[in-house]
């Protein structure tokens, strides 16, 4: 019998974008095992303390531990093609092409 406290990290998106994760750590609260097409898998019913909480295969339940990076946005192309500089500088601006 096992007594031991198991935790995974919160997979929870805490943002509009999904780009930024709970990564509370996760109690599972109960584990179990489905059948599926491709054989048993292992699920489990986790919590978090922020209340979020997930039920489902071990393997959906777990990310990797490299956080995403969020791609640059492209540059528009007039200003990529000036080079990081804008057309039309004013003495307020001197920005101006040479």
């Amino acid at each position: 019998m096992h007594t031991g406290v198991m935790f995974l990290d919160c997979p929870a998106y805490t943002d509009r974008h999904g780009t930024a994760r709970c990564g509370l750590p996760a109690a599972v609260q109960d584990r179990y095992t489905v059948s599926s097409t491709d054989g048993p898998q292992e699920s489990a019913k986790i919590s978090c303390p922020r209340g979020h909480w997930f039920n489902g295969p071990i393997e959906a339940l777990t990310r990797e531990n490299t956080p995403a990076r969020p791609h640059p946005a492209p540059a528009p192309p007039a200003i990529s093609r000036l080079g990081g500089r804008r057309e039309g500088g004013t003495s307020a601006n001197p920005a101006r092409l040479p």
